[in-house]
């Protein structure tokens, strides 16, 4: 089976130069927690997600309106293609602890996006359901689903002495700034 098979489309995307409010948005109106963010040329440089919002909500102090997609976005950009395997994409997911992967044409630009749940609703359930279940089918989702929920390794936490709150050092929001943003890193099989 491969990505095409099983990706959402079309997809939904954010400019990095757009605002949270608009990443909100297009996640409430499409039902969705997470979406690529893309440049001028319509090529991904990121991911937005749901969290990701809410962190830069309360880590920047300032109303959506005001913080760009770029200053929340994850630059590391792991991603695959449609004509992939779904089983290549299953383990970078695993590998990389990702929820949902966005599938790029060959020129970068979004076209789908799989998820872990679109895996899990197109596995077979019973021999009797039209498809052929391939044996392993069910362990190598559960593998796949406890590695992406496995904690990560800890790291120390910095003391906001202001708020009084504890953020682990991987997940402090960076500041805007006017400087170019540092080159997306993409991440396939």
């Amino acid at each position: 089976m491969r990505v095409k098979d099983l990706m959402t489309q079309p997809v939904r995307t954010v400019h990095e130069h757009e605002t949270l409010d608009r990443a909100a948005y297009v996640m409430w109106n499409h039902d969705c927690g997470a979406v690529p963010v893309v440049d001028d040329e319509g090529r991904a440089v990121g991911m937005i997600t749901d969290r990701d919002i809410c962190m830069a909500a309360m880590f920047h102090g300032q109303p959506l309106t005001a913080v760009p997609v770029s200053a929340a976005m994850s630059r590391e950009l792991c991603a695959c293609q449609p004509d992939d395997p779904v089983l290549d994409a299953e383990r970078l997911m695993s590998t990389r602890q990702v929820h949902r992967l966005p599938v790029l044409d060959q020129q970068g630009a979004p076209v789908g996006i799989l998820a872990v749940s679109d895996i899990a609703r197109r596995r077979p359930r019973q021999a009797g359901d039209g498809a052929r279940q391939r044996p392993g089918w069910n362990a190598e989702l559960i593998e796949t689903i406890t590695a992406i929920w496995e904690p990560r390794h800890s790291e120390p936490e910095a003391d906001d002495t202001e708020t009084g709150h504890a953020e682990p050092a991987r997940r402090r929001m960076r500041p805007p700034s006017s400087e170019a943003p540092e080159e997306p890193a993409v991440h396939r099989h």
